[in-house]
C-alpha cells in the first residue's frame, strides 16, 4: 500500500511505500563491450549459453543476446551498442 508523506520542502505530498511491501527486482540484462564480437559469442556458446538472437542493422549496428542455462538474466554483446570500450570502465553521459 503506498501512503502519502509529508514533504520536507513542500506543501505537496510524497508518496512513500509502507515498510509491509516488498519491491521485487531482477536484473534482466547486462550489456558488455566486446572486442571481437564472433569470437565472444563462440566463447559463451562453447560454455553452454543459449544464444537468442544475433541482429544486424548496417555495418554499423550489431546485437547478440545469450543467457546461460537456468538463468532468466541475459547479456548483450555487440557493435555500437555502448560507447564503453572493451575492459574499461562505463561511460557516465
Amino acid at each position: 500500500m503506498v501512503k502519502p508523506m509529508s514533504a520536507v520542502a513542500s506543501d505537496e505530498p510524497v508518496m512513500q511505500r509502507s515498510n509491509d511491501e516488498a519491491t521485487d527486482l531482477k536484473l534482466e540484462v547486462v550489456v558488455l563491450p566486446v572486442a571481437d564480437v564472433d569470437r565472444t559469442k563462440a566463447f559463451y556458446g562453447s560454455l553452454g549459453w543459449r544464444l537468442h538472437g544475433d541482429f544486424k542493422k548496417g555495418a554499423d549496428w550489431r546485437l547478440v543476446q545469450m543467457t546461460p542455462p537456468g538463468s532468466a538474466c541475459s547479456i548483450h554483446f555487440g557493435t555500437g551498442l555502448t560507447p564503453s570500450a572493451p575492459g574499461l570502465p562505463p561511460v557516465r553521459q
